[in-house]
């Protein structure tokens, strides 16, 4: 990744793009600071620039927070399929309901 390629494209892109290549997950800061450096941009502040990408990242669907400060792509796992039988749904939804009505009678009682 050149510096020519990355003056076009914003800081999550060149984020995105790190991580791509890295192939695992990046704590935040050191992702952060890595993309500033490869855009060199100019900041005043460190901890204004390291929030506003950090931000930035965060609303990014791109992107999946892995605890500890980690950041990884959301791509590289893949979605969850919640799966519930029909017959175990209902009966659930059943005790549910009359769990539900049996305490909205005693309301009603008292």
């Amino acid at each position: 990744m050149s510096n020519v390629d990355l003056k076009d494209i914003s800081e999550v892109d060149v984020a995105y793009k790190m991580l791509s290549n890295a192939g695992e997950p990046i704590h935040y800061k050191k992702l952060i600071t890595d993309v500033i450096e490869r855009k060199r941009k100019t900041v005043q502040s460190m901890a204004v620039a390291i929030s506003e990408i950090y931000t930035m990242i965060n609303m990014d669907s791109r992107f999946q927070h892995r605890g500890n400060g980690l950041w990884g792509l959301t791509e590289w796992n893949p979605p969850e399929v919640k799966r519930a039988s029909i017959r175990g749904l209902s009966r659930t939804t059943t005790k549910s309901n009359a769990r539900r009505k049996e305490k909205l009678f005693e309301g009603i009682q008292e």
